[in-house]
């Protein structure tokens, strides 16, 4: 059960955010917030949210003793795991994609049961919990989130739980739409006395009227079941933003991990989550576990949820093959693709067959000047016919004359390049009808010079013998 932040509403920022201010103002509220001030001996125990801490650590460890003493009895575990599920699906459903996100609408029935259900989570009202996870969103991974991952791992999972964080330096957002909502301001106003009946009174009454299970609803229905909940939907704070992959875009942390997703009835695809929203699934793929999207979408075959969002697949499929050229660019940046040719120095024919007469082993392919003298020995084709191109023209011969080159050889003999042609030669010619003196060529997004296979500059179209009559 967490605590609520004690907050009222000014006038909205020009952006539709309200900014934060206390409801009881204090003589010291000049005084730096304790948040704001280091840790001390003296002090250490002012930064500790002792409600809070309570509630997800102190009465969990009395349960633990509780359960040493009582004994689980089969009809309290079945409705432990069943309660956990709907539980559960009041945070991921109902809290997270319905209020927080607005992924999709649902009736008034299925409102009061996504609230109640929620409450019995223990994690703060509808509103409280929709405004710092709209902040998380805006503000991911900086200062202005709540419960950002880059102060570490246990910041992110419970720390800013346990220790006071000071509002004013937590990001605005605009909550006008669930102060429109009765059922969230009603469970808002009366939520301690929602959570406390939803939290223990209510499975004590079901396993002890039920089945005369009056300590095991309250410590396993109950005390235990909220702890398990609560650390599960942290774990999508820590380690959904931990480990796992990032097929959308990685300049933030949110990362899909199937572990996650188990942990989280399918919270865990949170890259895909935190790229597209507004959507009501967090798994698009038919096999990858989600069963908040599959109870999304049953309640729309019910009627009790409609307009369900999802980004078009276009979109989606922009993102995942834009992460993939990015990771490829980060590879293509490690590898050695030759000194680009806007950056060779020009050589004269005549310099060329010089050099190579006296004793480097050069060619001419394409228009691009190659030094071959420590790969001779090691051509598979033998050394008589590399060295009988050795101060040649040899673009016919590469491309087909005598071998038809592959892409592989094309991009070795880039690494190999000292200088490009002058005069008569295409790669020269576009250098100086250029403007910018540029030769074209394609860069990545770290600004790697590369190329795609078989449209290496040596590479011309494959010659056609011909064929002589008789």
């Amino acid at each position: 059960m967490v605590s609520e932040a004690k907050t009222s509403e000014v006038a909205p920022f020009n952006d539709g955010t309200t900014d934060y201010v206390p409801l009881r103002k204090k003589d010291n509220s000049n005084k730096p917030h304790i948040a704001d001030q280091p840790f001390t001996w003296s002090n250490w125990h002012k930064h500790i949210n002792w409600l809070n801490c309570t509630f997800i650590l102190f009465i969990p460890v009395l349960g633990c003793i509780g359960a040493y003493h009582t004994p689980l009895q089969l009809y309290t575990a079945i409705f432990a795991v069943l309660y956990y599920v709907n539980a559960g699906l009041g945070i991921t459903a109902g809290y997270h994609r319905c209020w927080a996100h607005s992924s999709y609408k649902a009736t008034l029935p299925l409102k009061i049961y996504l609230a109640a259900a929620g409450a019995g989570a223990g994690q703060g009202s509808i509103r409280w919990w929709s405004r710092g996870h709209r902040s998380h969103h805006r503000y991911t991974d900086t200062e202005k989130d709540p419960y950002s991952v880059r102060k570490g791992f246990w910041y992110s999972h419970i720390g800013w739980m346990v220790i006071k964080q000071n509002p004013k330096r937590i990001g605005r957002t605009d909550v006008t739409d669930l102060d429109a909502d009765p059922v969230v301001v009603w469970q808002h106003t009366n939520y301690i006395k929602s959570a406390l009946f939803m939290c223990l009174i209510f499975p004590t009454l079901v396993c002890g009227l039920g089945w005369g299970d009056w300590f095991g609803g309250l410590i396993y229905g109950g005390i235990l079941r909220v702890f398990f909940i609560q650390q599960a939907t942290f774990c999508v704070n820590s380690l959904a933003h931990w480990i796992g992959e990032q097929p959308f875009d990685d300049r933030n942390s949110p990362r899909d991990h199937v572990i996650t997703a188990f942990v989280t009835l399918g919270e865990g695809y949170h890259n895909f989550h935190h790229e597209f929203p507004s959507d009501y699934r967090n798994a698009i793929q038919w096999w990858q576990y989600d069963p908040t999207k599959w109870s999304i979408w049953l309640w729309k075959k019910l009627g009790l949820a409609y307009d369900l969002k999802q980004f078009r697949q276009n979109e989606i499929e922009k993102g995942r093959i834009q992460q993939l050229q990015k990771k490829l660019d980060q590879k293509r940046a490690t590898l050695d693709w030759g000194i680009p040719l806007d950056q060779l120095p020009v050589m004269d024919w005549d310099n060329f067959v010089t050099e190579a007469k006296n004793g480097r082993a050069l060619v001419a392919i394409g228009g691009v000047i190659h030094d071959i003298t420590s790969f001779i020995k090691e051509h598979p084709g033998g050394k008589s016919f590399i060295n009988s191109a050795v101060g040649k023209d040899a673009t016919a011969i590469f491309n087909g004359g005598v071998y038809n080159h592959s892409n592989a050889a094309h991009n070795l003999l880039s690494t190999m390049r000292v200088a490009v042609l002058r005069g008569g030669c295409e790669v020269e010619i576009w250098k100086r009808s250029l403007p910018d003196g540029k030769i074209p060529t394609l860069t990545d997004s770290s600004g790697q010079h590369y190329i795609r296979a078989g449209d290496q500059i040596t590479r011309t179209v494959r010659l056609v013998p011909m064929v002589s009559s008789t």
